[in-house]
């Protein structure tokens, strides 16, 4: 199983950003897909997932400004972030977890498989 993320980059405050998550040996049906994403001297902080059967799940920090979604025919996951904050900068990972629940899906070590990362960076 292998991640690749991409799409991050230099915003300012206010801007949006499209990441995507290309998703090679792990099927729709195998588990949930989730992003995570880790600001310097912080803790890797659980963003978003989506489960098997399309239900997304999203952090209180970015409910109602990023919305995930899954394109299943390309094998890719997307996170589309608008409204972004400097608070929003770090590296985000996308990460896959067979048979993942979930009543699990903040815990990052649930998750088998994760991508290299993307650095958002919100800044003026």
């Amino acid at each position: 199983v292998q991640l690749q993320a991409s799409g991050g980059g230099l915003v300012q405050p206010g801007g949006s950003l499209r990441l995507s998550c290309v998703v090679y040996g792990f099927s729709s049906g195998d588990g949930a897909i989730g992003w995570f994403r880790q600001a310097p001297g912080k803790e890797r902080e659980w963003v978003s997932c989506i489960s098997v059967d399309g239900t997304t799940y999203y952090g209180d920090s970015v409910k109602g400004r990023f919305t995930i979604s899954k394109d299943n025919a390309r094998n890719t996951v997307y996170l589309q972030m608008n409204n972004l904050k400097p608070e929003d900068t770090a590296v985000y990972y996308c990460a896959a977890g067979r048979g993942l629940i979930a009543s699990s899906r903040r815990d990052k070590t649930q998750y088998g498989y994760w991508g290299q990362g993307t650095l958002v960076t919100v800044s003026s």
